[in-house]
């Protein structure tokens, strides 16, 4: 049987949920922790959006389940389901899908890694005074992996979650990209010792930073400094009645800047980025900066720049669009946070299948065709 052959496999992910501590006592173990979880993952790869979703997509395939379930008191209730999640811990449940992650870490090179937090907006519970749920998340760009999350109750805790987040994650011969709120000489470091190089935005937090790199290049660009050691590259777009042209310099730490060597691990170069939009005969413009422990190099450097803005539509925007996170009213013990693993799981199990359609499509094949959940399934082996 299809379940059977996952299990087998030492490094498939719905093997390592097998490895999960379960948090009930042995009286109200009635059903499986590991069909409890498999349930969820598949319910939400196929639409479900909370846990009497869960619990009427099981009901809706129960036949089919179990032929790969031993489900031997039939489906849980969503009240069960709830309760678990609630109770579960998230740690346990994240570090059974890295290790599920790591072993396609030397099959795909997951070499550029963006770090990124949104906020679930409804998760808030104002009987409670719980603020709404941020969350952390490392993505691996190329491969539209989700490499986990760390929840925090505000967007200013970044600064405290970003290095818990760093590490459970390999670092060595990856690339970091963070925007702001995380260049900290400490989250620096931590990638450097860890074996990465960085590419970190700088912006008000850091105010004396910006300003030596934005008169630096300021001064390349009227003239006042002659530094032949500059690289620049430019890209264009059009999309959506918007053409966007971007700009981006690169250079190798300047002399007058290489104290900042002493503060910044494994500093090499400073960047500049200028995005220039044009819409309906409206132009604006905007400038960004960056450190970076990586070599001069423009093309490079852009590649990392751009892969970072891609969080928001690999991951954020779907989450938002696709799976509806933000209206999401999960808000009691742990189920918000197991929650946004299930989400963050089905939309890595989803990515990974080459076959034309959006997420949209390929969640209603799931649901309505068992042999289309069954091709997705297949790719976490």
């Amino acid at each position: 049987m299809f379940m059977e052959v996952l299990m087998t496999q030492p490094l498939s992910m719905i093997a390592c949920f097998s490895e999960l501590e379960d948090p009930r006592i042995d009286r109200t173990k009635l059903h499986s922790l590991v069909d409890i979880v498999c349930l969820s993952v598949f319910a939400v790869i196929a639409g479900a959006e909370g846990w009497e979703d869960i619990e009427l997509f099981g009901k809706q395939k129960e036949h089919w389940l179990k032929k790969y379930l031993r489900l031997p008191n039939g489906i849980p209730s969503h009240d069960t389901i709830s309760r678990v999640f609630r109770m579960l811990k998230p740690e346990g449940f994240q570090e059974a899908f890295m290790n599920w992650v790591e072993s396609l870490h030397e099959q795909l090179g997951l070499k550029l890694i963006a770090i990124d937090g949104k906020t679930m907006r409804r998760s808030h519970d104002k009987k409670t005074m719980k603020a709404a749920l941020h969350v952390v998340s490392a993505w691996s760009v190329e491969n539209h992996i989700s490499l986990g999350q760390q929840s925090v109750d505000a967007k200013s805790n970044e600064i405290t979650a970003i290095p818990e987040l760093l590490q459970i994650l390999e670092l060595k011969g990856a690339i970091i990209t963070i925007d702001a709120m995380g260049c900290q000489k400490n989250i620096a470091k931590q990638i450097r010792t860890g074996g990465g190089d960085y590419v970190l935005a700088v912006k008000d937090n850091q105010p004396t930073l910006r300003r030596a790199i934005d008169e630096y290049f300021l001064n390349v660009q009227v003239g006042t400094i002659q530094d032949s050691r500059v690289r620049q590259h430019t890209t264009s777009d059009n999309s959506h009645g918007r053409k966007t042209v971007r700009y981006y310099s690169i250079a190798p730490l300047p002399d007058s800047l290489s104290h900042l060597r002493k503060y910044w691990p494994g500093l090499r170069s400073i960047g500049q980025v200028v995005t220039v939009t044009e819409r309906d005969g409206k132009e604006t413009s905007e400038v960004r900066y960056y450190i970076t422990s990586l070599e001069p190099k423009v093309k490079q450097f852009a590649s990392a720049v751009r892969g970072h803005w891609g969080i928001e539509n690999s991951l954020h925007w779907v989450l938002d669009v696709t799976f509806n996170e933000d209206q999401s009213r999960i808000r009691k013990d742990f189920g918000p946070d197991n929650f946004t693993l299930l989400r963050r799981f089905a939309i890595t199990i989803i990515k990974q299948d080459k076959s034309r359609g959006s997420i949209r499509s390929k969640r209603k094949r799931a649901a309505w065709n068992n042999q289309a959940l069954e091709n997705i399934l297949r790719l976490t082996t």
